[in-house]
Parts: C-alpha cells; structure tokens; sequence
C-alpha cells in the first residue's frame, strides 16, 4: 500500500507540473510530441487531434512534455513557426516557469480548500515547562498562551511549530508574546543554533513546552483484530483500571508500560460495565526503523473531548481563505529556500534531505491518516516539488530560465561549450544531491 500511495502521490504532481509546461507550449504555438507520465518505454498510450501523444511508462520517478525541437531532430520547413527553439526567449522562459507555477497553483487551491473548509484547533497553551530548556529561560510559564513569535500570530500548536522552523540554524534572540492572566506578556527566546544537528527536528519539545492537551480517558473503544489485546480477552468498552497491581493513572502510563513488556506477560485489571475482571495478556514485539523493540498489544483508547475555552475554530470567508492559501503557500516556498541555504551553509544538518524512500514512506503514512491529512501531504510535497525545479541547475527548470535569460540579455545564445558545460556541472550537483538522499533513506531503515 505504501509503493501505491507513493506512486499515486508522484502521478499526481507529476501531471499537474508537467501540464503547466503542456498548457503554455501549446498556448505560445509550440507542438507538442508527446506527454509521458513516467519513464521509460510506454505501457500505453494515445494521440488526440493535435498528434500528441498522451502515454504512461513504468518509471513513476517523475514524466516529461517533449515539443517540436530541431536541437533534438530535423524539423520540416513548414512546422519551423511551431519549433520551442524558434520562439522568443520570454516564450521559452514562460513555458520552463510554468511547471513549478503550475505545482504552487495547485498548493494554493488545496490551502484555500482546507482553510475554507473550516477546522478545529486547539489554543497553543503551555501545560509544562522543562526545566533549563529555552522556553524556561525566556521566562514561559505553565498556562500561558503563545500568542505571537517574532511578530507572526500564532493560532495553534501547528502555526507555533512552523514560526519557530522557520529559526533552523540560527543564533538569535527571538521575541515571544504570550498571553498571561488575559494580558499580553513580551518575552525573549534565546536560540543557539536552533535545531542545527536535529533530524526531523520537533521545535516543541526542544524547545521545553508540553502542550496543554485533553486527558486521554482509559476507555477501550477498539480491539484490533488478531492482536494480543483479542488474544487475551480485552473488550471494546472495557475500562483499563490496573497494570501487574500498579494503578494506571493515564493512557500514557498504559502505553510506556505496554511499550516495554515487549513478549513478557502483563496482568491487566479491568471495569466491564461495573465488575472487576483481570486478564493476562502477552504484548506482541514489533521491530521499529531505528532497531528498538517494543511491545505493541492492540487497543484503541476513546477519542479525548476537550472543554470548548481549550479550542479555537476557525471558519474563513472564501477571499480569506484564497488570502490565507495564498500565504500558507508563500510560507512554504520561503522556508523551502531557507532551509536548503542553510543546508548548503552548513547551519542545517543535511540529513533532513530525503529521498524518494522517505517519501513512499509519509505518503503512506498520510493515506492512512485519511484525505485531509493526504492531500495536504500533496501541497506541501508539490511546493518542494516547485522550489526545486525552480532551482538554477541545468537540467532543472531553473537552469533552462537561467539560460534564456542570458540569451534575453546578450541578444544571442550563450556558446555551446558553455551550454554543455553546465549541464555536465549540473547533472554532477543532482547526482551527488540523489546520492545524499537515498543515503539519508537507507540509513533510516
């Protein structure tokens, strides 16, 4: 399922950008050949009226639009007025600009979609404060509101975690306001490289803050199928009362405990609809990428209410949602660039590079968690997908723009020895980019 999803995942991106070159080409009055998804011979294929060739190959590493071009073959006399090569090199730089435009297009409609679409989040509230972190430097205090980092508002866990992504390598002092016994408090956030060395970095917990979130209640309200939980006994309603004597006092506790009794027995105490019951079960051991072992047994807790003063909903008019897709987008591009200057700078740690693995892997991932979560995998991957065509790399987009900006200039194409120096330099840049991210893939299994 996690190769399907990722191939749906990279079909999907693949024709939106590839259709933005197709819709431009054929808009500056280029011939289009052919309009592959994937790579590699055709599985199938079909022409339409125009003699473009619409197919679908083995590869799904990404696709092409191939145009009329006497850089490639002889083209005849008569079709010279339909040749990419022919044309001006403003034509030339829409139609290479159109693919990653096409990706942060289809980001915006998905964000104004979402955002309009309305949504439930829960009030960014401190419920602790480690000890020595930053957050208890810059004075934050259990109950106290993130209102605003640096300025930006913050309206939920997830504005607060990307505010304080967007500080990756930094050493800096960040103002913090936060909203103490109804009055705005400023603060000041001292960052130290700020999650220079992280991997995946989570900015909450290195920061120090456990977010303030609704008591897990320790309800059963499902038992996986085949699982220990089944094997043992469990029910759907059960409540959990007690561990090898020991209370359970959270579902937490309930789940560290499960997570290191890994193949040894746990005599589990429970409340069936008012009567004592005590079962043994056996937790299963499960193999995680990083080679630890836990103990998994099956269940599902009760899904958590929180008081309706713990969350903010939050439902945007149609122009206000387009506005804030619009920015979300635009957020993303900027955090994109910024992070990979820094990578190249040596202030971000180049292990957050990932390959196509890793992708396989969130893509599956996101499925699972529903369409929301998986089309909004797709945005946020589209962006990556468009910052980096968009790169001034031969091969990229951004090379070809890079090019035809020169010749706009000069008046006249940069020699060919140049030309193909470059693209020798850039096909170099993009090996050794693959190769540091299939690392970093390999190495997380």
């Amino acid at each position: 399922m996690t190769l399907l999803y990722f191939i749906i995942a990279i079909s999907i991106l693949v024709v939106i950008h590839e259709y933005g070159h197709f819709w431009v080409a054929r808009r500056a009055g280029v011939q289009v050949l052919r309009f592959s998804v994937g790579f590699g011979k055709p599985l199938f294929s079909v022409k339409d009226r125009h003699g473009t060739e619409y197919s679908l190959a083995p590869i799904p590493l990404g696709g092409y639009v191939k145009m009329l071009d006497s850089r490639e073959a002889p083209v005849a006399e008569h079709l010279r007025d339909q040749e990419f090569n022919s044309k001006s090199p403003w034509a030339r730089i829409a139609i290479a600009s159109a693919g990653p435009i096409a990706n942060f297009l289809f980001a915006i409609l998905v964000y104004t979609l979402l955002f309009w679409g309305g949504s439930k989040q829960f009030i960014p509230v401190a419920s602790e404060i480690a000890e020595g972190s930053p957050a208890a430097i810059a004075g934050v205090l259990p109950g106290d509101e993130l209102s605003a980092i640096d300025g930006e508002s913050t309206q939920s866990w997830q504005d607060v975690s990307w505010e304080l992504l967007s500080f990756l390598g930094e050493t800096r002092t960040v103002s913090l306001e936060v909203i103490r016994d109804g009055r705005p408090v400023e603060l000041s956030l001292p960052l130290n490289r700020w999650l220079s060395e992280e991997e995946g970095p989570d900015p909450l917990s290195k920061l120090g803050i456990t977010p303030r979130m609704p008591e897990i209640p320790l309800q059963i309200s499902q038992v996986m199928e085949g699982s220990a939980a089944e094997a043992a006994g469990l029910q759907t309603g059960d409540t959990l009362v007690a561990a090898n004597g020991e209370e359970i006092a959270t579902w937490q506790d309930w789940v560290s405990l499960i997570r290191n009794s890994a193949g040894t027995s746990v005599l589990v105490e429970v409340d069936r609809a008012g009567e004592l019951i005590e079962v043994e079960a056996w937790p299963q051991s499960i193999t995680l990428d990083s080679g630890e072992v836990i103990g998994r047994i099956g269940v599902m807790p009760v899904a958590p209410v929180a008081p309706d003063d713990w969350v903010r909903e939050v439902h945007p008019s149609p122009v206000k949602s387009f506005l804030m897709g619009v920015d979300k987008t635009w957020s993303l591009i900027v955090l994109t660039l910024d992070s990979l200057w820094k990578m190249l700078m040596g202030d971000v740690s180049v292990k957050n590079l990932s390959g196509p693995i890793t992708i396989a892997k969130v893509a599956g991932d996101s499925a699972s968690g529903g369409l929301i979560v998986f089309v909004n995998f797709l945005a946020l991957l589209s962006v990556s997908l468009g910052v980096l065509n968009l790169l001034p790399v031969p091969m990229l987009d951004g090379g070809h723009i890079l090019f035809y900006t020169a010749e706009l200039i000069r008046g006249k194409p940069l020699p060919e020895s140049v030309q193909i120096a470059a693209v020798k330099v850039g096909m170099m840049l993009l090996l050794m980019l693959m190769i540091v991210a299939f690392y970093n893939d390999i190495s997380r299994l």
